[in-house]
Order: structure tokens, then sequence, then C-alpha cells
């Protein structure tokens, strides 16, 4: 019996919590252990019996491995239940405490990363992308627009493009530094554009407030991709169009280096399934070769 499966899976103490810790959260076994607080060896046998079961999913990038919950229709009231228990009796809150306590850390030393390179930070991209005009091949695929959202903005390149087809622009960055470099290069149509710091997790713009997004090679660096997908979603207006573009999936440890990468990039059929469940509707994929071996693909989709 499928279900019997699940309850013998979790009849364990250690599996439960990390049951419950990977529903909200997605960790690799060394991140794992420091929450649990217990041995890599064991934490590893309890994440490859979850795993087996059906009730987690593994991810490899580069050399790390990435553990979260399965999301399927089939387990949801059992989530809602294991959770709802939890938080009832408030069991093992410490290990709540201290995932969010890692996720601020990760977000921090990512804001750091790019406060420190923002002067360099159009350098950086030119080695990647050599001469490959991504944002050209961005405006070739966007219709006229009254506002327009950059996402995860940089120093403001892409404004200064999608200023040609959007009568107000609204730039957001994690990054202070990185908005001041936007700021400087945006100076001439500043009355155009509004920058706002903020994450793509927690957007800071209203609901419906544009009819277009472009996320330019930002999602590889959040740690929820998805919640920057769902947050793009209540963004837009109603038939408000999303492009993204991102690494598609990759090995090479040397851009997670140079440019900050949580992620090495995401499989073609990642992205369009997220899409698919934030409630997008994808019209059309795109695939570039840029350099270093790498490839950038482009989904064209709309609310």
């Amino acid at each position: 019996m499928v279900t019997a499966k699940y309850f013998k899976a979790l009849a364990d103490e250690t599996r439960l919590r990390l049951f419950r810790l990977l529903m909200h959260y997605e960790f690799n076994v060394n991140e794992i252990v420091s929450i649990m607080g217990m041995g890599q060896s064991r934490i590893s046998r309890h994440l490859k019996i979850l795993t087996d079961t059906g009730l987690l999913n593994s991810r490899r990038d580069g050399s790390y491995v990435y553990y979260n919950s399965v999301d399927s229709n089939e387990l949801a009231d059992l989530i809602r239940f294991v959770d709802k228990s939890f938080s009832r009796h408030n069991e093992y809150p410490e290990d709540r405490l201290r995932s969010q306590r890692l996720i601020t850390e990760r977000k921090t030393r990512m804001q750091r990363f790019f406060n420190d390179i923002a002067e360099q930070w159009d350098s950086l991209k030119q080695d990647v992308f050599g001469g490959f005009d991504l944002n050209g091949k961005i405006l070739e695929n966007v219709e006229e627009s009254d506002v327009a959202v950059d996402l995860g903005c940089g120093t403001g390149e892409l404004i200064i493009a999608l200023a040609a087809k959007s009568t107000r622009i609204i730039g957001v960055d994690s990054s202070p530094n990185m908005l001041k470099q936007a700021r400087m290069k945006t100076a001439s149509i500043d009355d155009r554009v509004d920058l706002r710091l903020g994450e793509m997790e927690h957007l800071p713009v209203r609901d419906g407030e544009a009819d277009l997004a472009v996320a330019s090679m930002v999602l590889h660096h959040l740690v929820a991709p998805t919640a920057g997908i769902r947050e793009i979603y209540r963004i837009l207006k109603p038939g408000g169009k999303l492009l993204i573009a991102d690494f598609e999936k990759h090995d090479i440890e040397m851009i997670r280096e140079k440019c900050g990468d949580p992620w090495l990039g995401f499989a073609r059929g990642e992205i369009e399934k997220w899409l698919s469940d934030a409630g997008f509707s994808l019209f059309g994929t795109e695939r570039f070769k840029v350099r270093h071996g790498l490839n950038v693909n482009l989904f064209l989709s709309a609310k």
C-alpha cells in the first residue's frame, strides 16, 4: 500500500524532523548536519530512506547534493498534517531557527558579494557573454509596455534597453552598491526610472503593478527560485508578460566562484515546470551559446 510506506518512513523521530525541515527549505547535506547537530553518516542514511520512499527530492549541483520535500498533490494532505502538528506542539523550534539563520547568512554573503564587485560587474559579465547581446535578444521579444520591471537590475544596463519600449521602468536589486551604479547609468532617463532595494522573494512592488517583468540572469543567484517566480506572478497584471534568461545547467564551478552562484544553472524542464506551477503559460523558448562552454535559455511566458 502506497500510503503505508510513507508512514513507515516517517515512523522515526529523526526522519520526521528532516521531512518537516525540508518542507520549507532546500539544504545540502553539510547544512542539514549543521542544523540537526548530528553526524553526516546518520543524516545521509535517513535522507536516503526518505528519498527512496518518494518523500524527498535530491538534486546534484556541482559537488553538492541538495534535498527538499516532494511537491505533489498526493502528499499535500500529509505535508499539511505534519507541519500543523509540529507548529501546534512547538516541537523542535531550534530546527526552524537554525534554518532561518542559515538562510539569512546565505543572503548576507550574496549581498556582500554583489556590493563588493558592483563596479566590476559589467566586465565580469563581458567575460562570460563575449560579443553576445542578451539585452538585445530580450528587447526583440518584448512588446511596448506601460510599466516594466527589471528584476535583479544590477548596474542598470537592461533598464536602458527597456526604456526604448516602456513608459516607466522599475529596477529592483538587493545590493545598494549595484543600485548606486544603476542610478548613475540611468541618470539621463531618471524621470522614468524607479530604483528599489529589495529581494526577489519579497518584491517591493504592488500586486498587478507591472505589465512586463524581466528576470535576466538572476534566478541562479536566488536561494529559492520558485519563490521568486511566484512573486513575479503576483506583481504582474493579468496577461502580463515574463521573460526569464538564465544559464542552462552546467558543472563549471569557476562560474559559481566568479559570479556568486548558488545554482549552476537549470535544466530547461525545471524552469518550465516552475512557470507552470506558478500559473504562467509558456509560449516560447530560445537557446544561445555563450563563452566557457555555457548556454543561456530564454523563456517567454504570460500570466
